[in-house]
């Protein structure tokens, strides 16, 4: 029915006062308590001191929760302290685990110092000696800026990297449970995100069904042992893995094969997975064609309905079986009637630019992701006619997470145009998410937050480039090109001319 528990809600909202502090000094209420209490520190490390008032007390409790989610989120790495302070991007923000016989507890000590300056790149050397080597993998996968950004603290627990209650809330109360699912229960069902859904022509025990995912409530062995329900945990169709939703509708050898063979896996490339209420929330958000809004629907209730009838019933089922209803459930869907007055009714795409649009050269960019492995970025120029002028991959080694291999794809391809100095240059790409964050200018990410920043500074100071979305369908060139570098083995050469190879396949 909602209740909160009142502790950990109570923690919440001191937390936010918290958070009110760091990000608004100039305010009274912080004025007054850093002339009280930390004149010459920081709020995160002032001291209760002798006979503190009550508020003061109590705002200190809140900063018990409020530092479990705070981090670090590297820019020019000046502000950070490298050592005791979280600014590792694990499961919950974490400080590195270090050679204490090799690097002393200075507390002067800057993430700077395995930076090299304005480079946008780690300090190998110190990484390797300082650091031990799951920590070193860590942090070779955060993208870094190559502008003087500052550091910043974010709340790690939000996609967006900005504080709310509800997210303190549910943090404070797994943290107690120490689950560890310090996500656990948030519902990512908004309005609009509802009127799509109701409106949609499925039946509506399928609404229901995309309804408690989004709300995190659909009974997978999961949220069943949450609920103290015996169950064994693992999950009941390929027995590798706990029964998450994300294990069950996109790690899960079935789901993967399903999403590849129905043509849908593309859909949700730079889509976060941590959180599946969350990733599907944005695919359903920008997915245009009513045809790949209903098939995305129909994708996960085949999962589900083979899981149940794994659970239930102990049938087996077969692939190109679960391919065919699928296709059938389609095909019924679109031919429902559908109201014309419908609120909800899908816009075709349109484009998307910081800039007007104007003739001459396109840099058209990509990239692909190989799980567990590395990733790997295409780009390629064009000239009016659509004849390929330049073609380059460049590889990540250690990142495999789709939207920051996009971004970082961007950046070279916006930075290799600066370098031969284009003075209008129109951008395409088929990351409609990120091109979106660029053209709001919304900096506000928990994972490349420094990255975009960078980006809108870039666009900002150069009006002659543009920034516009293409459908995967018009970006087949750039996405040969990316597939071509991933299929390359990892090598310390990370850049590689396919100017050449391009021009023989066309």
């Amino acid at each position: 029915m909602g209740f909160r528990r009142f502790e950990q809600f109570n923690q919440a909202l001191l937390a936010k006062i918290g958070w009110r502090i760091l990000n608004e000094p100039q305010s009274l209420l912080a004025q007054i308590y850093k002339g009280k209490y930390f004149s010459q520190g920081s709020f995160l490390s002032a001291q209760p001191r002798s006979r503190p008032s009550w508020g003061w007390q109590s705002i200190l409790f809140g900063r018990q929760l409020l530092s479990k989610g705070l981090r670090w989120q590297i820019g020019n790495g000046q502000k950070a302290p490298l050592l005791n302070s979280n600014w590792i991007p694990t499961h919950l923000p974490s400080s590195p685990v270090y050679n204490p016989r090799i690097l002393p507890d200075d507390g002067d000590l800057t993430v700077s110092a395995v930076l090299y300056p304005g480079e946008g790149r780690w300090c190998e050397d110190k990484l390797s000696q300082w650091f031990d080597p799951l920590t070193c993998q860590v942090i070779r996968a955060m993208p870094l800026p190559r502008q003087d950004i500052e550091d910043r603290l974010i709340w790690h627990v939000t996609e967006d990297g900005i504080f709310t209650v509800k997210s303190a809330y549910h943090l404070a109360v797994s943290l107690d449970r120490q689950s560890g699912r310090w996500r656990a229960q948030v519902s990512w069902m908004d309005k609009q995100s509802w009127i799509r859904v109701w409106d949609a022509n499925i039946p509506p025990k399928l609404k229901v069904f995309v309804w408690q995912i989004l709300s995190r409530i659909l009974p997978t062995t999961e949220a069943l042992i949450e609920k103290d329900v015996e169950v064994l945990p693992r999950c009941p169709v390929c027995w590798a893995s706990r029964e998450t939703m994300e294990h069950l509708f996109l790690d899960c050898p079935v789901a993967r094969a399903l999403w590849s063979q129905a043509g849908l896996e593309s859909l949700g490339e730079g889509l976060p997975r941590h959180t599946f209420p969350l990733f599907l929330k944005k695919l359903l958000a920008i997915v245009h064609q009513p045809s790949q809004f209903l098939a995305v629907i129909a994708i996960l209730w085949r999962i589900w309905r083979s899981r149940n009838w794994v659970v239930f019933e102990g049938k087996q089922f077969s692939i190109p079986v679960l391919l065919r209803q699928y296709n059938q459930q389609v095909g019924e869907w679109l031919d429902l009637p559908r109201d014309p007055q419908s609120p909800s009714a899908l816009l075709p795409d349109r484009p998307i630019g910081l800039a007007s649009e104007s003739g001459g050269p396109v840099c058209r960019w990509d990239g692909a992701v190989r799980r567990g492995s590395h990733s790997a970025g295409g780009m390629v120029l064009l000239n009016e006619a659509g004849t390929p002028l330049w073609a380059a991959g460049i590889q990540f080694p250690d990142l495999d997470e789709p939207m920051v291999v996009e971004l970082l794809t961007l950046r070279e391809a916006v930075c290799w145009c600066l370098a031969h100095r284009f003075p209008v240059m129109r951008f395409e790409g088929d990351a409609k998410v990120i091109i979106d964050k660029i053209c709001r200018a919304d900096v506000c990410d928990s994972r490349v937050g420094t990255i975009l920043e960078e980006l809108v500074r870039i666009f900002r100071v150069n009006p002659g480039f543009s920034l516009r979305f293409v459908g995967r369908g018009g970006n087949r060139v750039a996405h040969t090109v990316a597939r071509k570098a991933l299929s390359l083995f990892p090598t310390t050469c990370r850049y590689f001319d396919f100017q050449t190879w391009l021009a023989s396949r066309m």
